[in-house]
């Protein structure tokens, strides 16, 4: 057998196994689910759905990020966040924030501030309105994609109407 050549220095038996079972596509929780609350608190709903914190490896927290244009974003962002990470995370030291793209998942939990569309707070009224609006036009995928962006729209300003906010 010959001997590995490089880095010497002993390496901690989790991360040794984290590292296999991720090659092997085994699905291996976060060591720490606050880490996870505290990105989505400090980046803020927007963000947190196209991004998810991986660990903190040696100072540098490893970010996995939906697409490049948010890569991107997120570059101007870095020393705000991690300003703010820096104030908030006792466990260890993060110094550095690095992202790459890759599958982000769902986030770990929804917010209030947060608004999701949804056909049901839609009242029998509207959906009349929809379907008389749509019956002149005559293309489906464009009829198909009106239909969308008004249920869309109704439903925010039914959901500012029952949470007493002002859109």
């Amino acid at each position: 057998m010959t001997r590995r050549s490089g880095s010497r220095q002993l390496q901690k038996i989790g991360e040794i196994l984290e590292r296999v079972l991720k090659k092997k596509g085994i699905a291996v929780p976060m060591k720490d689910v606050s880490l996870r609350e505290l990105w989505d608190r400090t980046v803020g709903p927007m963000i947190a759905v196209q991004t998810r914190p991986e660990r903190v490896w040696r100072g540098t927290l490893f970010v996995k990020v939906s697409t490049s244009v948010w890569m991107h974003q997120l570059q101007f962002l870095r020393d705000d966040i991690l300003e703010r990470l820096k104030n908030q995370w006792r466990e260890e030291t993060i110094e550095r924030l690095h992202f790459s793209i890759g599958p982000v998942g769902p986030a770990a939990k929804s917010t209030d501030d947060f608004f999701h569309p949804t056909a049901r707070l839609l009242k029998k009224r509207d959906k009349v309105m929809i379907e008389e609006s749509l019956a002149e036009v005559r293309d489906p995928e464009l009829q198909d994609i009106l239909r969308r962006v008004m249920i869309k729209e109704l439903s925010r300003r039914r959901y500012f109407e029952h949470h007493g906010k002002i859109p």
